[in-house]
C-alpha cells in the first residue's frame, strides 16, 4: 500500500513539472511589453523641501540671469539685491570666462568662413573689448544704479583692462581682412582717453572709432547704433559679423549677417533712452499718433478765450479720430 502511495505522488510531480514547463514556453512566446518608462518632475513644494532657501535663491537668479542674456525680461536698471551675491560670483568666477571664451570661438569660427574684400565687422568698446569690472566691482556689480558721471570719471582714468578672448578675436578678424568698426556709447569728449586706453590694451588698429556725438545724445542706444550701422552700409561696406554685450549694440536695422552677444548681467541701462531723452521720444509717439490717424477738431461755435489769472481758458471739446485703413 506504502509503494502505491509513493508511485502515485512520483506521477503528480511529474505531471505539475510538465504543466510548469509548458506555462513558461507559453509565457515566453507572448511579446510582453517593457514597462513604460515614468519620469516625474519636480514640484516646487519638493524642490522647496529639497533645498533651503540659499539654494532657492540660488537657482531663482540663475534663470533670471539667463532670462536677461536672452533679452526675456523687461528693461530693467539694477541687479535685483536677492541677486547680488549670484552675479559677483559669477563675474569673478571661471564661469564668466568660461561664456566670454565660447562667444569667442563661435564668432573666430564664423570669421574664418565669412570673410570677403568687403566685409566690415562691428565692435561694442564697453564690456566687449574693455572690461569695466574694476569699476563695476566698486559699485555692487549692477547692484547700485547705473551712474554717468561715475562711470564717466571711471572712463577718464583709461585703466579698462582687455578682455583677453576678445582680444584673441578682434586681432583674427583684423589678420583676415575684416575692415574694423569700433562703435560705442562713450561721448565724443573720451575719444583721447579711449582711443589711449586700447592701444595700451593691444588693440593698436581699427579703420573706424565712432563715438557719440552731441546730436546723439537723445537717442536710445539702439537708434544711435542703428543710424550708424546704415551709414557703414551707404559707404558699402557689408556687415557681416557684430559683437557687443547689450541687446541694443545688435537690434534695430541695418543689422549684421551674425551677431555675437557677449555675456553681461549688471546693466542693461542702455536699452534706456539716456539723459534728456524724454522729449525725443514723445515726439516720436505723437508722430506715430498722427501718421496712423485722421484728427479732426469739431466744430465749436464758441471760444472762450478769456484770460483769468494769466491762464487763457480755451473751449473745450472731444478729439475725434478716424483710422486711415
Amino acid at each position: 500500500m506504502a509503494r502505491h502511495g509513493a508511485l502515485f505522488a512520483l506521477v503528480l510531480l511529474a505531471v505539475a513539472g510538465a504543466e510548469a514547463e509548458r506555462a513558461s514556453e507559453e509565457a515566453a512566446q507572448l511579446q510582453v511589453l517593457p514597462r513604460p518608462l515614468v519620469i516625474e518632475l519636480p514640484t516646487e513644494e519638493r524642490c522647496r523641501d529639497g533645498a533651503d532657501e540659499e539654494d532657492a535663491a540660488e537657482l531663482r537668479c540663475a534663470s533670471w540671469r539667463l532670462a536677461g542674456e536672452a533679452n526675456n525680461l523687461a528693461p530693467w536698471r539694477a541687479v535685483p539685491e536677492e541677486c547680488a551675491a549670484h552675479v559677483r560670483r559669477y563675474l569673478t568666477g571661471p564661469a564668466y570666462r568660461s561664456d566670454l571664451e565660447l562667444v569667442a570661438r563661435e564668432a573666430s569660427a564664423y570669421a574664418r568662413a565669412a570673410a570677403t574684400a568687403d566685409a566690415a565687422w562691428v565692435f561694442d568698446v564697453d564690456e566687449t573689448l574693455l572690461s569695466n569690472l574694476p569699476y563695476y566691482a566698486q559699485h555692487g556689480y549692477g547692484l547700485q544704479l547705473f551712474d554717468h558721471l561715475e562711470f564717466d570719471k571711471w572712463v577718464e582714468r583709461g585703466e579698462a583692462p582687455a578682455i583677453p578672448s576678445s582680444l584673441s578675436l578682434y586681432k583674427e578678424v583684423r589678420e583676415l581682412g575684416f575692415k574694423t568698426f569700433l562703435l560705442t556709447g562713450r561721448s565724443e569728449g573720451h575719444e583721447g582717453v579711449t582711443v589711449d586706453n586700447l592701444r595700451k590694451e593691444g588693440f593698436h588698429e581699427w579703420d573706424k572709432l565712432i563715438l557719440r556725438a552731441p546730436a546723439d545724445r537723445k537717442k536710445t542706444a539702439t537708434a544711435y547704433k542703428s543710424e550708424k550701422r546704415k551709414e557703414m552700409e551707404a559707404e558699402g561696406y557689408k556687415i557681416l559679423g557684430n559683437s557687443g554685450d547689450q541687446w541694443s549694440d545688435l537690434l534695430g536695422y541695418s543689422m549684421s549677417a551674425r551677431s555675437f552677444k557677449l555675456p553681461n548681467p549688471m546693466r542693461r541701462r542702455d536699452d534706456m533712452p539716456r539723459r534728456g531723452a524724454q522729449p525725443a521720444i514723445m515726439e516720436l509717439l505723437l508722430a506715430s499718433l498722427l501718421y496712423h490717424f485722421a484728427w479732426e477738431q469739431p466744430i465749436v461755435e464758441e471760444l472762450d478765450v478769456s484770460e483769468a489769472f494769466n491762464i487763457t481758458i480755451r473751449g473745450k471739446a472731444k478729439l475725434m479720430s478716424n483710422i486711415v485703413h
